[in-house]
């Protein structure tokens, strides 16, 4: 055997390598683009689902306010007209949380102390469940909204990985087509640099099974 059909060996034998490895990593990468994007959606969706969920919440939570502040403004209007029997009447109907709340707001004298709270509605007491609920489901929608959005570029950023290792495998297999030697090689290097770039880089990238 020739030097020169040794080095030919050996040529053939990187590129045979080469585009098989390149081969099996581009087919990785586009399978984790898939993944990535199938999360993103998923992350939209939630996202999606806790915004109408927060909406609700807060459309109950307003529906139930409404109704709370016109039981209290009768309650006032029957306070200044000294009507004792519908002010009770009022008060022993008063839905929670204005029925926990309403007391606690007589004993701090709001008629007297100008620092008392001026309805039951301003003293930190009175929470309305479902517009803690509504707040807690428009935080998950943000996050899922800005998972949704990184899930989304690491999708992207696999599919550049995939056409870098597309381009890996053109140089790999053209150099088989030139005739001189130094170009075989020049476009095998080129395979070869692409190719640990575009490895170190997939090494660094958070994986999905």
């Amino acid at each position: 055997m020739t030097l020169d059909e040794s080095r030919t060996d050996w040529r053939e034998l990187i590129a045979i390598v080469l585009l098989s490895v390149t081969a099996i990593l581009t087919a990785w990468t586009g399978f984790q683009a898939s993944k990535w994007s199938g999360a993103m959606s998923i992350s939209f969706s939630q996202a999606s689902t806790n915004r109408i969920q927060a909406a609700r919440l807060e459309s109950t939570a307003n529906r139930k306010l409404s109704v709370q502040v016109s039981l209290f403004v009768q309650w006032l209007e029957a306070y200044q007209s000294g009507d004792t029997e519908l002010t009770e009447f009022l008060e022993a109907r008063f839905p929670e949380p204005l029925a926990t709340v309403f007391p606690a707001w007589l004993d701090a004298r709001p008629l007297k102390d100008p620092d008392a709270p001026a309805t039951p509605f301003d003293m930190e007491e009175y929470v309305i469940p479902e517009s803690v609920r509504a707040s807690a489901a428009d935080e998950a929608a943000d996050r899922k909204f800005v998972q949704a959005l990184r899930n989304n570029q690491r999708g992207d950023n696999y599919t550049v990985l995939t056409i870098g290792f597309a381009c890996v495998l053109f140089f790999a297999a053209i150099s088989e087509r030139m005739r001189r030697r130094r170009a075989q090689w020049a476009l095998l290097c080129i395979g070869g640099v692409g190719f640990l770039v575009l490895t170190i880089v997939l090494i660094s990238f958070p994986k999905m099974i």
